[in-house]
């Protein structure tokens, strides 16, 4: 396999899982140790990884992967979080589903239930619903964020005051160490902080992508969250904290 392609091939696994080892890149190409460190090097170089002991990620930073590199990334691993998530919200509930490709396939796990509310500031979250004529549908108005139908802004936060709901299940870009929710864009950040201002009961969702990456904004802590829903398990620091706070950390 000539380099180019090989590397472009790294990049791709390294968006899907978020990390890629050299041990795995090593038995998936067949190539030398030394092969691949020089590749994910070159990758390093060039801003689209970032070295880490053993591999590579994706690079911590200010701005966020495009939209559609995200609903690609841990498909499976977001279906079964959201699966589960799902399972826990009963019919004849109002349910806050804010931006993110988590909170879609959550929207996608609920297409079964029966009665419901779903407030949304997420365009393609209403889309997935409208197939639902069992659930009633409000979409926070505010200014359109094209590149991946999230709704923003001011008035955005001012619609969802005017709602109490039962249950608000959130994502975020990354999740720190210390339990922080973090994410890219401070309007984001703004509208998520109101949603859970404004339920009675809080849902992370975030697959284990989210703990190997870094964002500038903070959200809220882990500690404000009533159940978290992800497919790997916490550190040990961190699942001590959880433990601490009351928060639920529910595995796939």
């Amino acid at each position: 396999m000539a380099q180019s392609f090989r590397q472009t091939d790294i990049l791709e696994l390294a968006r899907k899982q978020g990390k890629v080892t050299v041990e795995d890149l090593v038995a998936r190409f067949g190539v030398t140790h030394q092969t691949i460190r020089r590749d994910l090097s070159d990758l390093a170089d060039a801003g689209e990884l970032e070295r880490v002991h053993g591999g590579a990620m994706l690079p911590s930073g200010v701005s966020n992967l495009g939209y559609e590199d995200r609903r690609d990334l841990n498909t499976n691993a977001k279906a079964e979080i959201a699966a589960r998530c799902a399972a826990t919200i009963p019919n004849d509930c109002s349910v806050f589903l804010n931006i993110g490709t988590s909170t879609e396939a959550v929207a996608r796990a609920l297409l079964q239930h029966r009665n419901m509310m779903v407030i949304t500031n997420n365009i393609n979250v209403a889309n997935i619903l409208v197939a639902n004529p069992e659930i009633d549908i409000m979409v926070a108005g505010g200014k359109l964020r094209r590149s991946d139908g999230g709704l923003t802004g001011a008035t955005t936060r001012d619609v969802i005051e005017q709602f109490k709901v039962d249950i608000a299940v959130i994502g975020c870009s990354a999740l720190d160490h210390d339990g922080d929710l973090l994410d890219f864009d401070i309007e984001e950040v703004h509208v998520s902080q109101t949603i859970l201002q404004q339920a009675r009961a809080s849902y992370l969702v975030a697959d284990h992508s989210k703990f190997q990456r870094s964002a500038p904004a903070r959200i809220a802590s882990l500690g404000e969250i009533d159940s978290f829903f992800t497919d790997a398990p916490l550190t040990a620091s961190l699942d001590r904290l959880c433990r601490d706070w009351g928060t639920d950390v529910v595995l796939t």
